[in-house]
């Protein structure tokens, strides 16, 4: 006999000892040199320093499930690992430690400050990645890659030089987004839109000349002077403005074009320009222009020919530009004394509430200040049309489709990326400055340069700033594999196949892969990108640290087992769709996972001792013996494998994971196990245990690599102990996928056992209905729909039996007994007599009671809805729940009534 399995399934006890020897045997390894198809993923490479969090654990479990049933399929599957080094969050948290020790940055100095990031890193990087493991993850970890290893960092100064080369990369005075928390500049894409209730100023500008009057039609301030009135959420930016903007072809205000305002607080005079970016409609139509402190405003200073006053500090707060009682003051503390000042000189029009997007910094929240900076960018149009070309050609999809769309959006209205961070973790630009004042070269050089290539000078000065983290992982899908070099990786598994990542990183990072891979490699990196959704908790919060309301998927881990936290997050939501847990009830969220871990035990355990000794029986051997449980079983197996693999290709993971549920909870163990159990204890003869051992044995087999992917573990260690076939491989993560069994499929014994289970459901039910004891058998009377039926229905006659729990079963209708009946679909009626079964007297008593009160519920309900002053005046939804009531009620009386009739003949 197989070796047992213990009577309690423990996944703390099963779970770590399996992934140990999958990793061992090296069964998550993938060969360059195979002459496989290859199935490639490459991970979305999670914070060098994070923890494992719920979005961690749903993303990752769809790329794995992915992975497993491709693995399973034959192909040559690698999943590549890595960390991304995440500029801002890690230099972030070193400066946090730094500051518990009194210490900035600049107080220990730029190589001695990464030298601690590095400590830091390489004493807490590999948290996550172990974490990983024990989801279950088969990465392939001796690929393991990091941002900022050799070869990748070769990779991010290669592409930087082509780029340059190209005049893709230049350095330019812009407006970017600035963190003044993070103290460095943040692309398009990092500075985070949040809907924030703030208020709109309206200030009043006085025109220079006093003596223009009434002849200008604009209203005027007590000493005479006339004014014009602009809208602001942002008063302390006034003091840099250098002109108030309007319309061209505004009435209102074109004949003022080319006259001065007095900016007030400061002193002086800005001009009253036009340009059609101006919307008439909005506020009063004029708009004052700050190009230092605003993107839209910079441009429109451009084409103006404005000056820029620049009148913040890096930290956002007023500098020496600025009026002398405004200087120092933190930009909030300004807005309040700009506001006031404006007031005191009576040139505040109004204030009112108004809702707007603020863009804040996507790592530490802070509100994100534009700011007129020199950066380096990378001229992204000629990038982009390539990559929108591929999305309209079809070679790059997205699921949900509707993302495709998303992408198309922002491509096709692409802007220039900021790539310079001022920061000291992370790749330093490779930008050199000769000190020589007479030559000032530039060099940009794939080496360190030693000497100026102008002047020979040795005196050279690199750029101090840092590369955007995602310059270095847009490279991800082709520098993990190894180029720029040109390496068997790269040849065997360039362009991946799958995408599994989040769509708020849809611009960050999907779309600059797809241009960085067209680009440096010519072709997409992947063909299909599947966007996961977020999870959230029961009250559809995002999880986060500050609410307090994340579930940690390794105390889930502990508490559960990986298989039902895999189980819940898969089968929980659709693609692309948001998915909600209980984190104040874990039992509620993922205790059906782990239930089902242990049904498929209990269900391997109950078949591991009822198979006999030996090797598995080929189904061949008993074609000829099996029945209609095992033909019908064998078909749903057939199905399942056809649904499941259809939904794994469509990317519907849901989909995948609820069919193997169905096939193995509600059809193998509640209908085929429970029919077989007398077979398989011998009762039967030899040659029907046979076919049902054969039968349970292929099921079980198929059961298990159906659900494999989404279940690695409970699956395995089942699997291990079931009798093995002839070629099975060593581990069922190797064994052949299903596909189809289209040899198993058997439309008449479906359409047969759907009968037999529709008696036995229907038995049951009267069960149910008339409180009939579990242990007491029943009387059975089957009026069959034709005497096809009748056959077949006589030749499981023990199935009946058992599972209906029936004592005597005839053919024919009810005779004039009394009893409960039921008329299936197929026209086939089904008549329990009761008498003697249950007390008659005490259940007819029981339904008079009942119809009782139930008519009583229904005068008062009608009562009430008669009420026209109730009717009338109570709220919709209280009226319509009464209208509810009154229905359920009338349905309740109409079964009672006919359950009542039923048992009338016996009185």
């Amino acid at each position: 006999m197989a070796e047992p399995l213990p009577p309690q399934y423990s996944p703390q006890e099963t779970e770590p000892d399996l992934y140990r020897w999958w990793e061992e045997r090296g069964f998550f390894r993938a060969d360059a040199s195979s002459d496989r198809d290859p199935y490639v993923i490459v991970i979305p490479p999670p914070n060098v320093t994070a923890v494992l969090h719920m979005g961690h654990g749903l993303n990752n479990t769809m790329q794995d499930v992915l992975v497993r049933w491709r693995r399973m399929q034959g192909r040559e599957a690698l999943w590549v690992p890595g960390t991304d080094h995440a500029g801002i969050a890690t230099q972030n948290v070193v400066e946090r430690l730094l500051a518990k020790e009194g210490l900035t940055r600049y107080d220990v100095g730029r190589e001695a400050f990464v030298d601690r990031v590095w400590q830091f890193v390489n004493e807490t990087g590999g948290v996550i990645l172990q974490q990983l493991r024990a989801i279950g993850s088969s990465c392939d970890w001796s690929r393991t890659r990091f941002t900022l290893d050799a070869g990748l960092s070769r990779a991010v100064r290669e592409v930087f030089v082509r780029l340059h080369d190209k005049g893709l990369v230049y350095r330019g005075n812009y407006i970017i987004n600035w963190c003044p928390r993070c103290l460095t500049a943040l692309s398009d894409e990092e500075a985070e839109p949040e809907e924030t209730q703030g208020k709109l100023y309206n200030l009043r500008y006085p025109l220079a000349d006093a003596t223009a009057g009434e002849a200008l039609g604009l209203p005027t301030l007590p000493d005479g002077r006339p004014y014009l009135v602009v809208a602001t959420t942002r008063p302390e930016t006034m003091l840099g403005d250098t002109a108030v903007a309007v319309h061209p072809e505004d009435e209102r205000y074109r004949h003022l074009v080319g006259r001065e305002l007095e900016l007030p607080l400061t002193g002086r005079r800005i001009p009253i320009v036009a340009d059609t970016y101006v919307d008439p409609e909005f506020g009063t139509g004029a708009v004052k222009i700050t190009p230092a402190h605003d993107p839209n405003d910079f441009e429109m200073g451009r084409r103006l020919n404005l000056p820029s006053i620049n009148v913040m500090t890096p930290e956002a707060a007023m500098n020496d530009a600025v009026p002398g009682p405004f200087r120092g003051m933190d930009r909030t503390e300004a807005r309040r004394a700009v506001v006031r000042a404006f007031e005191e000189e009576g040139l505040l029009d109004g204030v009112k509430d108004h809702m707007h997007a603020v863009p804040h910094c996507y790592r530490c929240g802070t509100v994100v200040e534009p700011r007129l900076s020199d950066q380096w960018f990378v001229r992204m149009k000629p990038l982009a049309e390539p990559a929108l070309k591929a999305y309209h050609d079809g070679e790059l999809r997205f699921t949900p489709e509707r993302f495709g769309k998303i992408y198309e959006h922002w491509i096709g209205n692409i802007r220039d990326w900021c790539i310079s961070r001022q920061l000291w973790w992370g790749h330093r630009i490779p930008v050199w400055y000769c000190q020589d004042a007479a030559c000032g070269e530039k060099v940009v050089a794939l080496d360190d340069p030693t000497a100026c290539p102008k002047c020979g000078g040795t005196a050279l000065e690199q750029d101090p700033d840092v590369l955007d983290t995602w310059f270095s992982s847009w490279l991800w899908p082709i520098s993990t594999l190894g180029w720029p070099e040109e390496t068997a990786d790269l040849r065997k598994f360039y362009p991946t196949d799958t995408l599994v990542t989040a769509p708020e990183i849809l611009f960050f990072w999907v779309a600059r892969m797809v241009m960085s891979g067209i680009e440096f490699r010519g072709g997409i990196p992947f063909t299909d990108v599947l966007l996961n959704g977020t999870v959230r908790d029961h009250l559809g919060r995002k999880m986060s640290k500050s609410l307090g309301n994340g579930i940690d998927p390794i105390d889930v881990v502990n508490r559960f087992g990986a298989d039902a936290l895999r189980y819940t997050v898969i089968t929980g939501s659709a693609a692309g769709t948001d998915q909600y847990l209980n984190y104040e009830d874990l039992e509620e969220a993922f205790g059906p996972g782990r239930n089902f871990a242990n049904k498929m035990w209990n269900a391997g355990r109950f078949a591991l001792m009822n198979l006999g000794d030996g090797p598995r029986i080929p189904l061949d051997d008993v074609r000829g013996d099996l029945e209609l449980a095992d033909r019908w079983i064998l078909s749903r197996l057939a199905h399942a494998a056809r649904e499941t693999t259809q939904a794994l290709e469509r990317f519907r993971l849901q989909d995948a994971g609820l069919r193997g549920y169905e096939f193995f909870w509600g059809e193998l163990a509640d209908w085929y196990l429970e029919t077989a159990k007398p077979r398989l204890y011998g009762d039967a003869g030899e040659a029907s245990q046979r076919a049902a051992r054969a039968t349970l044995a292929a099921v079980l087999d198929g059961g298990m690599r159906l659900l494999h992917p989404v279940m690695p573990f409970i699956t395995e260690a089942v699997w291990q102990r079931l009798p093995r076939a002839e070629g099975d491989p060593e581990s069922l993560m190797l064994a052949p996928w299903i596909d189809a069994l289209p040899e198993w499929e058997d439309a008449a014994a479906e359409a047969a056992m759907d009968e037999v289970q529709a008696v036995i459901s229907a038995v049951r039910n009267i069960r149910a209905e008339y409180g009939v004891q579990p242990g007491k058998r029943v009387p059975l009377r089957i009026a069959a729909a034709g005497e096809e039926s009748r056959r077949m229905l006589e030749a499981n006659a023990r199935a009946l039996r058992d599972l209906g729990r029936v004592e005597e079963l005839t053919f024919g209708g009810a005779d004039g007994q009394v009893g409960a009946s039921a008329v299936l679909r197929s026209g086939t009626e089904v008549f329990v007599p009761l008498a003697g079964v249950i007390d008659l007297d005490r259940e007819r008593g029981r339904l008079r009671d009942e119809l009782t009160r139930i008519e009583g519920l229904i005068g008062g309900t009608e009562r009430k809805l008669g009420n026209e002053s109730f009717v009338s005046r109570a709220p919709e939804e209280v009226v319509g729940k009464e209208r509810e009531k009154l229905a359920g009620y009338r349905e309740q009386r109409g079964k009672l009534a006919g359950k009542l009739a039923a048992l009338e003949g016996a009185a």
